[in-house]
């Protein structure tokens, strides 16, 4: 197969990257390295997967993409490029609808015009809004998102869903449930939450620390996407598509009070902690169903949480040196 994986320089997409190419595929990467967080991190995972074709191509400009797509003829696409963060949204909603709305149109068309044998993308446990049940199911209905970020990736979904049933673009989606790891985002709760506990600063916990969050780790994510890349969705009667949602995370939710001390145990030293109420588009529980991905792909997340953030941690001192 040739492999196009947008938003290589990103935290999933180094890490599927670097997978795909150990596992003998040929992989073009492409992302934008923008300045939504530092793009020295980017280029340096663009350096830690090693060597292999990448362009620096927005996904929102549609000409450059469909140039991109007609050079290099993919068989198969992982879509991972977004504008991400559910707080950033609230500020900036304007870069969500380019990024996440725009440019995910553009890489359907490209799909659709190229032949591509299989899209998976990104979407996000975000969709679920302030569901009351759980596990979260794609059974039940997201039709109630609380942030800009949460409305593009149903969005997302139902585009994807327009593709499968006019042109017959096999489909899949990955709701993302709270990945974590080596290589991470600089806005998510280990980055914020380490950077405070080394540094003495003050750790804010929010919902006074009772938001639960499915933690999922990266290599787990990674074996979830390429495993579901490499299982074609067939036409199902209930919508004649080609088209599938799954949910992928740790089936396993964790309170944020409860993450910290483990941090904290890890690191060696306690956080300056400060408890306080809920933010603006937070959920309060994300728990991943994940029955459907252990049925159709054999699915099962293996890392503990504790050896997770060992892991992350030994990276977080190796990359940074906080001390």
């Amino acid at each position: 197969m040739s492999i196009v994986v947008t938003g290589a320089a990103g935290f999933i997409g180094a890490h599927v990257v670097r997978q795909l190419i150990a596992e003998g595929e040929t992989v073009i990467g492409i992302d934008n390295v923008n300045d939504y967080y530092d793009s020295n991190l980017k280029r340096d995972r663009l350096k830690w997967i090693g060597d292999f074709r990448f362009e620096e191509i927005d996904i929102s400009h549609s000409q450059a993409l469909h140039e991109f797509f007609q050079q290099v003829k993919p068989t198969r696409v992982i879509h991972l490029a977004a504008q991400a963060g559910v707080r950033y949204s609230i500020e900036n909603p304007h870069a969500y609808i380019e990024s996440n709305i725009i440019g995910f149109q553009n890489v359907l068309e490209c799909c659709r015009l190229h032949g591509v044998e299989h899209l998976v993308y990104a979407s996000s446990s975000s969709v679920y809004g302030n569901n009351k049940k759980v596990p979260f199911s794609t059974e039940d209905e997201v039709d109630h998102p609380i942030s800009t970020y949460a409305a593009t990736k149903k969005s997302n979904e139902l585009m994807a869903h327009v593709y499968s049933h006019l042109y017959d673009l096999p489909t899949t989606g990955l709701r993302f449930f709270t990945v974590y790891g080596p290589w991470g985002r600089p806005d998510m709760s280990p980055f914020i939450f380490a950077k405070a506990i080394f540094s003495g600063t003050e750790l804010k916990l929010f919902n006074n620390g009772h938001h639960k969050r499915d933690f999922t780790y990266i290599d787990d994510i990674v074996a979830g996407v390429i495993a579901v890349l490499r299982n074609i969705p067939n036409a199902c009667e209930a919508t004649c598509a080609k088209y599938k949602i799954y949910n992928i995370g740790n089936n396993d939710p964790v309170e944020l009070i409860t993450y910290v001390a483990l941090l904290e145990a890890i690191i060696g030293k306690p956080g300056n902690k400060t408890l306080v109420g809920p933010q603006p588009g937070d959920v309060e529980t994300t728990f991943a169903d994940i029955d459907d991905l252990v049925k159709d792909i054999g699915y099962r997340p293996t890392t503990s949480l504790r050896d997770g953030l060992n892991k992350f941690i030994q990276w977080y001192r190796d990359y940074y040196q906080p001390g």
